[in-house]
């Protein structure tokens, strides 16, 4: 990644476009408010205010990284997930191959920080983007692009957008996505279809054919006899298209293989095949499926993708994590925490904190009140008798029990669900160690 670029992320000033931050920080750079290692809630902090625990992040970090090496896994996280380059940093230093990436203006922000390897998990046929991703393949040779294709359509989109190759320009390595079942999100829904989009990719010397994809979490009605059906599918699809010749470019495509002498085609150059699934709720069955692939013509990349690992969360991945299913594997732990006070106590059954839809994730489950510090004393206990019961824009409703025991002034720290949607919602996070200290500041793009 570029340091310079990280570095620039320090050097931005504090002021109000940054929510939660001491008044009197403004003017101050990034990194020297996070010199400061102040405290998050006696030094200035103003509620509703978002932390990351940053004992918990690394414990996922590190978690990740042994469970993708143990099970011979690349890692390709999803960075739409947290959008934050000092994460992606962090990441890749834990041992990520790559980041994953769904749309054009992510790609843009993760080059903008150096990654030099990106998966794009869809299709992409917008002709500006194209044009863009052909220059920064042509212009850095170490840049490493992947991305879906699941039509024939949208292979034509693509080369017509891309036709000619810049000078110095290689073809964009795609995946053919297999689709998880009728009623799923997308890819092409048989093998059939996939060997049509592969015949039209050999067709279209743009393009060059590396392996196939999907995203298991769609198969409907998962469970893991499902899921690992499915993903058995995806797994001989690229044996399929591997004895076909389609990663080779020697293939018997219907519609025309790229010619042995244009070096452009499907297949040219190629040294691994990539096969990638992996969402945060089924990446054990992905690990157990993809031990199982055959020995190909080439060796086999074989690409995780989960994302919300990074933070966690106190809902709905809290749920469905495949660590409840293989707890020897070791746990992640939530590093979410937002920081809510109590501004009215209109009854003793009713209070509302200043934190709401424009501060927490709330479109997966509400958030869960789990601990109060005392604005009297600073002592922090158990939310005990506290339940969210909704969020209106700004404030926070809360059912309180009489071993509540909460007034007006007093802190709540709320657990969140669905850490896509909590990332997006601040721009500068601090990290914040078990003591309160604060000590750095992640940055977000969305």
């Amino acid at each position: 990644m570029s340091a310079e670029a990280l570095a620039r992320l320090a050097a931005e000033r504090v002021d109000h476009r940054f929510k939660g931050l001491p008044p009197d920080a403004d003017g101050l750079t990034v990194g020297e408010l996070a010199a400061q290692r102040r405290n998050l809630f006696t030094d200035g902090f103003a509620t509703p205010v978002l932390a990351l625990s940053a004992e918990r992040l690394e414990h996922n970090l590190k978690l990740m990284e042994t469970y993708a090496t143990r099970h011979g896994l690349a890692f390709a996280p999803h960075g739409k997930t947290s959008m934050a380059p000092q994460l992606f940093h962090r990441q890749i230093e834990h041992g990520a191959w790559g980041i994953t990436l769904a749309v054009p203006h992510q790609v843009r922000v993760a080059r903008a920080f150096g990654i030099q390897r990106v998966f794009l998990a869809n299709e992409l046929v917008d002709a500006a983007a194209l044009r863009w991703v052909a220059a920064e393949l042509a212009g850095d040779a170490e840049f490493r692009f992947i991305c879906y294709v699941d039509s024939v359509r949208g292979v034509e989109l693509m080369h017509a957008a891309l036709s000619p190759l810049p000078a110095g320009g290689r073809p964009v390595d795609v995946v053919v996505e297999l689709g998880a079942g009728e009623g799923a999100r997308t890819g092409a829904r048989t093998e059939a279809d996939c060997m049509a989009v592969a015949d039209a990719v050999a067709a279209a010397d743009t393009l060059r054919l590396v392996g196939v994809a999907g995203y298991e979490g769609e198969v409907p009605d998962a469970d893991p006899e499902r899921v690992r059906a499915w993903l058995r599918r995806l797994t001989a699809l690229a044996a399929d298209f591997d004895k076909a010749g389609r990663f080779s470019g020697s293939g018997s495509a219907s519609s025309g293989s790229a010619s042995a002498t244009s070096g452009l085609g499907s297949g040219a150059g190629l040294d691994e095949i990539v096969v990638s699934a992996g969402g945060s709720a089924w990446f054990d069955a992905v690990a157990d499926v993809f031990a199982e692939i055959p020995e190909l013509s080439l060796p086999v990349l074989k690409l995780l993708r989960s994302g919300a690992y990074v933070s966690h969360d106190d809902g709905h991945y809290k749920h469905v994590t495949p660590f409840n299913r293989i707890p020897e594997e070791g746990a992640l732990h939530p590093a979410f925490r937002l920081w809510a006070q109590v501004v009215s106590r209109p009854t003793a059954d009713q209070a509302f904190v200043n934190a709401g839809k424009r501060d927490a994730a709330y479109d997966l489950h509400l958030p869960q009140a789990q601990v109060v510090r005392g604005a009297r004393d600073g002592a922090e206990r158990q939310a005990t008798g506290i339940e969210v019961t909704g969020l209106s824009d700004q404030h926070g409703w809360l059912r309180t029990s009489a071993e509540a025991d909460l007034e007006v002034g007093d802190w709540v720290g709320l657990g969140l669900s669905h850490p896509c949607t909590s990332f997006d919602k601040w721009q500068l996070i601090p990290v914040v160690e078990a003591d309160g200290t604060v000590t750095e500041y992640v940055r977000t793009f969305f």
